[in-house]
């Protein structure tokens, strides 16, 4: 399931980064203490301490009960400490400020996929996609309900959408227990080569790389590397390696290379057998590149907004380190880009908080990363 708990909490920028706030700034003025308190409590959750999260975000919201911001995060908190019950009144409490809040129902199906109450988590997450027909994440989910269900067809078709909609959903598929069901069906077998399709789009040229990128066995890669082959999408050569042996290579065919844009989208391109993909190397870039967007976004400044996501999208900037480190976001910012080129200033205005949560996301765990790396080399 994508989505749950175990997904680790990173830890964001130091507290003393935040301006002083003095006594007379927090009686004047309210809604400087609920963003102090909102980061505090972000800050608590990246140390793992989940407990003192939920006492400060209680805190924030006794200033002011219906900040949704808050209550998600309270939610979330919630969630992870399996006060599902309480994690439920919170989710609640966010739709009775906005009914049509995705998150919140696609939260709240997740709540209900712990307690087993499967059912219920379909009810939910259905609600999240009559709120946003393009939420991946909620698309995945009721596949995974649906099939938890026993409602094989409809669980492929719900899965097949939500690749549809992200690719990366086939590859998560693969491995997913919650999928049991429906690995069977021959459906299937065309989402696995998806899968290996998105692999050799992505520059993987051997079966061994393919096997490791995708998470299919070498039987089920081969399989699925043939049927591309006798669709005309796949052409395979040979590369001598070493004195005598020689390996099968893997590429797509120019027309279907072209026409799915490989090239134009920037993605990896040919690895060596073997080698995992270089670690992001400008982590600091990406950090000050992100306080730069948030300001924008703040700004409501659609130019600059839309200028500054080139950082993370353009390969020849920090393109690649997105895709390779931080792949869901990139894909998001993706898509932010198409709508706000689409929909124009006022869906910045109207998502504004949500694209201000993204960024706060990655810059969580930019941080975390460089921690690492600060540890890792001492």
């Amino acid at each position: 399931m994508f989505g749950k708990k175990n997904k680790k909490i990173e830890k964001k920028t130091k507290e003393d980064t935040d301006p002083v706030v003095t006594k007379e700034t927090s009686l004047v003025d309210p809604s400087y203490n609920i963003k102090k308190l909102f980061k505090k409590g972000i800050n608590l959750m990246a140390d793992e301490k989940l407990d003192d999260a939920v006492e400060v975000f209680e805190q924030a919201l006794r200033i002011e009960p219906d900040n949704v911001e808050v209550l998600m995060k309270l939610g979330y908190a919630r969630f992870h400490l399996d006060d599902h019950n309480d994690a439920l009144k919170v989710y609640d409490k966010v739709l009775e400020v906005d009914v049509t809040n995705p998150e919140a129902w696609n939260l709240k199906g997740l709540v209900h996929y712990e307690q087993k109450k499967y059912a219920q988590a379909l009810d939910a997450v259905n609600k999240a996609i009559e709120s946003d027909k393009t939420y991946g994440m909620a698309w995945y989910n009721k596949a995974c309900f649906l099939s938890l269900l026993n409602q094989v067809p409809e669980s492929l078709q719900a899965l097949k959408h939500s690749i549809e909609i992200d690719v990366k959903n086939a590859r998560k598929s693969i491995r997913d227990k919650d999928f049991t069901n429906v690995r069977i069906e021959e459906g299937f077998k065309r989402i696995e080569e998806v899968v290996v399709l998105e692999s050799v789009r992505q520059g993987y040229h051997t079966i061994g790389a393919i096997v490791w990128t995708t998470f299919l066995g070498k039987e089920d890669t081969i399989k699925g590397l043939d049927e591309l082959i006798l669709k005309g999408i796949v052409i395979k050569s040979e590369k001598r390696q070493g004195f005598n042996q020689i390996i099968p290579i893997y590429d797509l065919v120019p027309d279907v290379a072209k026409k799915i844009g490989a090239k134009r989208r920037g993605l990896l391109g040919p690895k060596e057998i073997g080698k995992v993909p270089t670690p992001v190397k400008n982590l600091k870039e990406i950090g000050l590149a992100i306080q730069a967007t948030m300001n924008a976004i703040e700004n409501e400044d659609m130019e600059k907004t839309i200028e500054s996501f080139d950082v993370y999208i353009n390969p020849a900037k920090s393109g690649q380190q997105m895709i390779e480190e931080f792949l869901d976001e990139h894909r998001e910012i993706r898509l932010l880009k198409i709508r706000l080129d689409d929909k124009g200033k006022d869906y910045l205005i109207e998502n504004k908080k949500k694209m201000l949560e993204l960024f706060e996301t990655i810059e969580i765990k930019v941080t975390k990363k460089l921690r690492t790396n600060v540890t890792q080399n001492n």
